[in-house]
């Protein structure tokens, strides 16, 4: 598989993440209160954990369907271990999304700093 580092973020977490955005803009914030574990850091506006990344993987026929996919395993996975207060990709630092294709179709890991 032949992979390469993208971060369009016109594109890969803006348009992108649309329909990411809808279903939890339709879900009330929360917090788990498992975010007292890690160090925190002001970014801007924002606190962000301070050296602590999460990742998430997507597959698809095309690579916006991957790119959804990473983006929506990266989603799940912060949302459940920390709140949806620290789910939104697009607060998120330090974002980046690898993708390759193959035979089978598209691969897309997305890694990402969380905000609130």
């Amino acid at each position: 598989m032949t992979r390469g580092l993208i971060f369009r973020a016109g594109v890969v977490f803006g348009a992108v993440t649309a329909a990411i955005a809808l279903t939890s803009a339709s879900a009330l914030a929360d917090s788990t209160g498992f975010d007292s574990i890690h160090a925190k850091v002001r970014v801007g506006g924002r606190v962000c954990f301070d050296g602590h990344s999460h990742g998430g993987a997507g597959a698809g026929a095309s690579r916006k369907v991957a790119e959804m996919q990473a983006i929506s395993s990266w989603y799940g996975y912060t949302a459940g271990e920390y709140g949806s207060d620290w789910a939104n990709i697009n607060k998120a630092i330090g974002k980046s999304m690898r993708c390759g294709q193959s035979s089978g179709g598209w691969n897309c890991d997305v890694e990402a700093t969380p905000c609130r």
